[in-house]
């Protein structure tokens, strides 16, 4: 592992030890976006989803239909 995975699981591995639940998100929480900030981010990255190459979703382990479908999730959805 290299760079930020392995100072994630540091960190969990730490919270897991204090009793505490772990915070795993895929929300770019240390960019300091606002809700409509977030909901933007939200919304062009479901638009770059859906319009990966059928090669590029090979490459991150999703079937077109998987893209579809979380690309299509309205932008307001978590």
């Amino acid at each position: 592992m290299t760079g930020m995975s392995d100072v994630r699981l540091l960190l969990q591995a730490d919270e897991l030890t204090a009793g505490q639940s772990p915070k795993v998100s895929c929300t770019p929480t240390g960019l300091g976006l606002g809700r409509w900030g977030l909901m933007l981010h939200r919304w062009q990255s479901r638009k770059a989803l859906r319009e990966l190459s059928d090669e590029q979703l090979r490459d991150i382990g999703l079937s077109r239909q998987q893209a579809w479908e979380e690309g299509c999730k309205p932008f307001w959805r978590g």
